[in-house]
């Protein structure tokens, strides 16, 4: 069973931007500090931005700047806000908690001109 559902991907030409939703239960929403994250096939998981403990939000040197992670208590829902996207952006973006199993399958982000 899946702890989240993300959407919000497509495909989209340089510099063009898009909002990432994940949705979650209420249980994992309140419970736990939620990151998103990118993968591409046969690279490693990249973390793009986290929330943290003081309701810190940490994001990736390629992130900053450029990209936003926001929360919605009444909805259980998490964004990512994604401008200015380059190329390089191209990946399944996922939501997890961090240091444990919890995650969901991604939506798929392509950037292209």
């Amino acid at each position: 069973q899946d702890q989240f559902v993300e959407s919000g991907g497509g495909v989209v030409q340089p510099g063009g931007s898009l909002r990432l939703s994940c949705a979650a239960s209420a249980t994992m929403f309140n419970q736990y500090y939620i990151g998103w994250y990118r993968q591409v096939p046969g690279n490693e998981r990249e973390l793009v931005a986290t929330e943290t403990t003081e309701q810190r939000i940490v994001y990736a040197d390629s992130a900053k700047g450029r990209f936003a992670l926001t929360r919605d208590n009444s909805k259980n829902m998490l964004y990512l806000q994604m401008n200015d996207l380059r190329p390089e952006d191209t990946a399944v973006y996922y939501c997890a908690v961090p240091g444990t199993p919890y995650r969901g399958r991604g939506t798929q982000v392509t950037v292209s001109p």
